[in-house]
């Protein structure tokens, strides 16, 4: 049996913003732009990672969700405390500068990391942690 990652999901509560973030400065390439109940789901990927998906979606992708939940997420990930994502990068420095460069939230700068990666993390324009990996050795 082979099982491999299809798709990821990525809160947003701006798809335009996080569109020029995910789309401009980290050069994943937009796959789809769909709606549906007034709500948005946006697909980015990696052009060396066809078939992995990573959908922008609302904070509460449920039409049916109450008030009273869309506000606890929504307050939720502008605290940053929703799942972050690890992308792996074959340089950390390079990546750290650019994405700096264009103005996101620096968390941590590039360290070597005590389990075998250097590594650096930003906040994306919703919130989410964002950790940016190179394995020790490339």
């Amino acid at each position: 049996m082979d099982i491999k990652l299809s798709q990821s999901f990525i809160a947003v509560d701006d798809h335009d913003k996080a569109l020029a973030f995910y789309r401009d400065v980290l050069g994943l390439e937009v796959r789809n732009d769909a709606g549906f109940e007034g709500m948005r789901w946006v697909t980015v990927g990696a052009p060396s990672q066809p078939d992995v998906d990573i959908v922008l979606e609302p904070p509460v992708a449920n039409p049916n969700a109450s008030p009273a939940d869309k506000q606890a997420m929504a307050e939720l990930l502008a605290k940053g405390l929703l799942s972050g994502v690890i992308f792996r990068t074959d340089d950390c420095d390079a990546t750290f500068e650019r994405i700096r460069a264009a103005g996101a939230e620096v968390l941590q700068e590039p360290i070597d990391q005590p389990y075998g990666v250097r590594d650096c993390a930003f906040r994306d324009p919703s919130g989410n942690l964002l950790r940016f990996s190179q394995p020790r050795g490339q």
